[in-house]
């Protein structure tokens, strides 16, 4: 397991060497599967702005949904900018079939639909032949260690299709194998292009590294980058997984 305390865990601690790490992976991996040419993108990754923001910058229109629940005093969250439209909903019904080049669903996004079936059917809907998607997942190593923190032995000894992870906040989330989200992907009518660990890298490596020479932080993201542990579900808090729409 990790010895990493829950709120670490999730992003929201206070660890902050890895998590400059890990962001800085991230918007790397997503500016090198971006599409080459303007395209248009769904953001479903939870109305937080930063990655439609940097979908923006590269040059591609952005639809990015914001969840119905947060809007602000009542009023609706609705705006329209240059090249970032944010649309109030909890589903996808406003988009036709096969409208959208591209859908980021960052941050976790599908582990925090419980149904991600459904979500995911939709994702493979609203894309046009051809058209890529980009997820990130909880995986199997976040979940066992979040349930061993709490001491949820029996829920361990589980082996079911699904599993939920209970958060010490009172939160649940779905976790997943590799297996199990090429499952999830190709059952949609996905093409999986691949699925790895988001890093593989520890806290304690980037720590060390970091200390030593905080301008080291680009030589490791490209060490991270470099690495391609493809379907290894072993290591690794969050999977990333590409797929296409055949």
């Amino acid at each position: 397991m990790l010895p990493i305390p829950a709120e670490e865990l999730n992003g929201s601690g206070t660890l902050g060497p890895y998590w400059t790490f890990y962001r800085a992976v991230a918007a790397e991996q997503l500016s090198r599967w971006l599409p080459q040419s303007p395209s248009t993108i769904l953001d479903l990754s939870r109305g937080q702005g930063h990655w439609a923001t940097q979908v923006a910058r590269a040059g591609h229109r952005v639809v990015e949904m914001i969840d119905f629940r947060k809007a602000v005093d009542g009023q609706p969250v609705l705006r329209d900018a240059d090249r970032i439209r944010q649309v109030r909903a909890d589903d996808l019904r406003f988009l036709p079939d096969g409208s959208m080049d591209a859908v980021l669903a960052e941050d976790r996004a599908m582990s925090l639909e419980l149904m991600a079936e459904s979500a995911v059917a939709d994702i493979a809907r609203v894309l046009r032949p051809g058209g890529r998607a980009l997820l990130c997942v909880d995986s199997l190593v976040l979940g066992m260690a979040i349930l061993a923190e709490q001491n949820y032995w029996a829920h361990l000894r589980q082996t079911g299709e699904v599993m939920l992870v209970p958060w010490p906040d009172g939160s649940i989330t779905r976790c997943f194998s590799s297996s199990q989200l090429r499952d999830l992907l190709t059952e949609a009518g996905l093409e999986v292009e691949w699925i790895r660990p988001r890093t593989v890298l520890s806290p304690s490596t980037v720590d060390h590294v970091l200390a030593t020479d905080s301008r080291a932080l680009a030589w490791l993201v490209s060490t991270e980058l470099e690495a391609h542990p493809d379907d290894n579900d072993t290591v690794g808090i969050h999977l990333v997984a590409s797929a296409r729409r055949v």
